[in-house]
């Protein structure tokens, strides 16, 4: 099969022959209709995240069963599915209180070593080297995916758009009913509307929200926030935040701040926006050990709720994702904005990384 594979940090996706792999006892084979660019994958490109090289990116595919290891029994060959980019274990102690989304296992074998959970990769170079797995490694033309994050994709949906579903929309559905717990009315904030904050916006508007208010740098992408529900726009290059929210909610702030590019900035203006009592959540993933200057007192004196969300609860939460696209509450395709193929997928990311991309990108296999 073909696969896009990064050799090295700082290095192009290139396109290799390699072995199509096998799954084993508790796993699926999917062949991939179509994979999301995300930013994670670019920070493993640019050294920000570490990861095991070389290795193959993508971590939210959507797609058709191949072949099942005998031990699955609730996924067939030939069904249409959507796996999301955390691949729980289902064993470890948090996937045993329904927290998957901190699946210990996930996190110390695929996201440190690039493994799946008996130790080994599933993907090889032709002479037998081992290529790291970044989730499910789905800029390939198929991929081994856990069974416990299979899932059969809504009909309505066209096959290549869902794969957005695993990461983008799933990673905002997690903050937004998880973390934020926005309710019907709420003033909700969304501070960053890239491939996930517009997502975000999304979630939000069929959670009943109030208010949301847009807050980014570039007019292309507030002007797409709004077609996706956001009710206000801030332009943050252009305007004081503080000063551009208090305007449209009295000067109280919003209920909930979501910030979901992971930089200092983004993060204090998310903070200071929050109303007294607020919550706040970020879901952006910064580079390395990068921080934010939080201001302590306000944060105590002001009982501002300060939380991380990773994801979502893939058991529970991705059906509820593939329910609401099902009946259209959200917009799968409307975020997708650029179409790559496979032997593009370097295109995509150096894209990704000059910001040129509003919504959200995805690689189609050939």
């Amino acid at each position: 099969m073909k696969a896009a594979v990064l050799s090295e940090i700082g290095g192009h996706l290139t396109i290799e022959n390699i072995p199509t792999p096998q799954p084993k006892a508790g796993e699926v084979l999917v062949k991939v209709t179509s994979c999301g660019v995300c930013h994670t994958d670019l920070h493993v490109v640019k050294g920000e995240v570490a990861f095991p090289m070389p290795c193959v990116l993508g971590h939210e595919i959507a797609g058709v069963v191949a072949e099942v290891a005998p031990d699955v029994t609730h996924i067939q060959p030939g069904q249409e599915v959507v796996c999301s980019f955390i691949m729980p274990c289902g064993a470890c102690g948090y996937c045993a209180q329904g927290r998957d989304d901190l699946c210990e296992t996930f996190f110390a074998m695929n996201r440190l070593n690039g493994t799946l959970y008996d130790g080994t990769s599933r993907l090889r170079r032709s002479d037998g080297t081992s290529l790291a797995m970044y989730s499910m490694g789905g800029l390939a033309e198929y991929a081994v995916v856990t069974a416990t994050d299979v899932f059969p994709a809504p009909s309505n949906v066209p096959l290549a758009d869902c794969c957005i579903l695993g990461c983008a929309m799933m990673t905002a559905y997690g903050a937004v009913k998880n973390q934020a717990r926005i309710q019907p009315r709420d003033r909700v904030a969304v501070v960053g509307v890239g491939g996930i904050g517009s997502n975000v916006i999304q979630v939000a508007r069929a959670f009943g929200a109030g208010q949301i208010i847009a807050v980014d740098i570039r007019d292309d992408k507030l002007e797409a926030a709004r077609g996706l529900g956001a009710t206000h726009t801030v332009n943050a290059a252009q305007d004081d935040v503080v000063a551009a929210v208090n305007a449209v909610t009295d000067g109280r702030g919003v209920d909930v701040a979501i910030e979901a590019l992971g930089r200092p900035e983004t993060v204090l203006n998310a903070f200071n926006i929050t109303s007294d009592g607020g919550r706040m959540v970020v879901i952006g993933i910064a580079p390395g050990t990068t921080t934010a200057p939080i201001e302590i007192t306000r944060l105590v004196r002001r009982g501002i709720h300060l939380m991380g969300s990773y994801g979502s609860r893939v058991r529970t939460d991705l059906p509820e994702v593939l329910s609401l696209a099902a009946r259209d509450q959200v917009s799968v395709s409307q975020p997708i904005t650029r179409r790559y193929r496979l032997n593009e997928a370097d295109d995509a990311y150096a894209a990704l990384n000059r910001g040129e991309i509003v919504g959200r990108a995805i690689v189609i296999m050939d």
